[in-house]
């Protein structure tokens, strides 16, 4: 009998150990999945990354353009590498980042030294310590008493003056930046007028709060135990987990909106009352990419009729805007029906009608590339051409109607 009890013990003892075991392991494979699923390609990449340190100018990068505007290195007289150091992807797009923000100031520069154009402040009533923004503009945007051309780049990290960073690193200036637009359009007697709807607000180093301290609590509530033990528990994962990685900390930002100017929208609308609007211009034409699409019309639902008095013709490049769900009234919908060429991708066909989208043949046409960022400048001739024939049919016209319409001057297709 004792041998019996001794051996039924034992057993028990056997059964409570392997399940004590069983809830260990269970518990580890709990926390590991836990661990893995907190752990990403992007901080696995951090391990070993060299600073984020890079130059500020293009010399520094050791690239140029050259005399067709494209982007070499000043020795091997290559393109742009963007995986300049393989399997560091975060690494390699904060470098192409840097080079962005070169860019930038670089094509400032030839607007102003190249096309001669001022840079305006906004707000026009601005402070000295307040977030500022800013557009570029002809000498004669205010004063020439003929015709205007607007330009409204999309949306992302492109600025004033770009169509498209990419193109300009990869390709050339001609096919990303607005260059070639301002210089012919000075050419053929437009003042310019051109916007910068992505410069919504100043990025500044967020301060710590340091108001969020942990208040003393001498108690040994139960309350106080867990959170302590909680605490234990998240410092051993998190120990655990910087075993996989060495992230370089980086600079909390903020971003400080700048007045009436906090988005595309808001900026498009801004221009228009300050300067567009005040132009002397007969004739205002207006060529939107993208996302400017969209503010263009969201500029015409708030000053309906100051826009479709001035505005000559509007071409817009692959435009995301959507009559509908911005809500345009009726008149609208018909006045763009008349004054506007929309230009869509899609098609290697330069100007040929579009007939598969839901517009009128005589609105939409294919910009001849598949490519998005490229609309504008793969249409550049044909916008030029229909602003042209827009204005010559609008000043041979005898009727008294301010706006010309798309009837009276639409592309034919036997002339493609």
């Amino acid at each position: 009998m004792p041998i019996r009890a001794s051996i039924f013990l034992f057993c028990l003892v056997r059964i409570t150990m392997a399940q004590l075991l069983a809830q260990e392991e269970k518990e580890k494979t709990t926390a590991l999945k836990d661990l893995l699923s907190r752990i990403d390609l992007d901080e696995l990449m951090k391990k070993d990354e060299p600073p984020l340190n890079f130059p500020e100018t293009l010399d520094g990068f050791e690239y140029a353009f050259n005399e067709h505007g494209q982007l070499r290195h000043i020795h091997t007289g290559e393109p742009f590498v963007f995986n300049y150091k393989e399997d560091l992807h975060r690494w390699n797009q904060k470098r192409y980042e840097a080079l962005g923000e070169i860019i930038t100031n670089y094509v400032y520069e030839r607007l102003e030294n190249d096309c001669n154009l001022k840079k305006e402040i906004l707000p026009v009533d601005s402070t000295v310590d307040e977030p500022k923004s800013f557009i570029y503009m002809s000498e004669d945007a205010l004063t020439n008493p003929e015709k205007i051309m607007v330009l409204i780049q999309g949306s992302g990290v492109v600025r004033a003056g770009q169509w498209a960073r990419r193109l300009i690193i990869n390709e050339d200036l001609n096919s990303g930046t607005q260059i070639p637009f301002i210089n012919r359009a000075k050419e053929e007697g437009y003042g310019v007028i051109v916007l910068n709807p992505n410069e919504n607000s100043l990025e500044v180093e967020k301060v710590p709060d340091s108001a969020k301290k942990l208040s003393p609590d001498a108690s040994d509530e139960p309350a106080e135990k867990r959170e302590r033990k909680e605490e234990r528990e998240n410092k051993k994962k998190k120990d655990f987990y910087e075993k996989y990685r060495n992230p370089q900390k980086e600079r909390e930002m903020e971003h400080i909106p700048i007045r009436e100017n906090s988005t595309p929208e808001e900026h498009t609308l801004y221009v228009w009352d300050h300067f567009i609007s005040k132009s002397l211009a007969k004739n205002i034409f207006i060529v939107a990419h993208s996302y400017g699409g969209l503010s263009f019309v969201n500029l015409m639902i708030q000053r309906e009729a100051e826009v479709k008095n001035r505005v000559r013709v509007v071409a817009m490049t692959d435009s995301v805007h959507n009559v509908w769900h911005q809500e345009a009234n009726k008149s609208i919908r018909d006045w763009l029906r008349e004054v506007q060429s929309s230009i869509n991708q899609m098609c290697q066909n330069l100007d040929v009608p579009n007939h598969n989208f839901s517009h009128p043949p005589d609105l939409l046409y294919f910009a001849g590339t598949e490519k998005h960022e490229l609309t504008s400048w793969k249409s550049f001739h044909s916008i030029f051409k229909f602003f042209s024939d827009a204005l010559k049919d609008h000043e041979d016209e005898s009727s008294s109607s301010p706006v010309t319409t798309r009837s009276s001057h639409r592309i034919k297709n036997e002339d493609l």
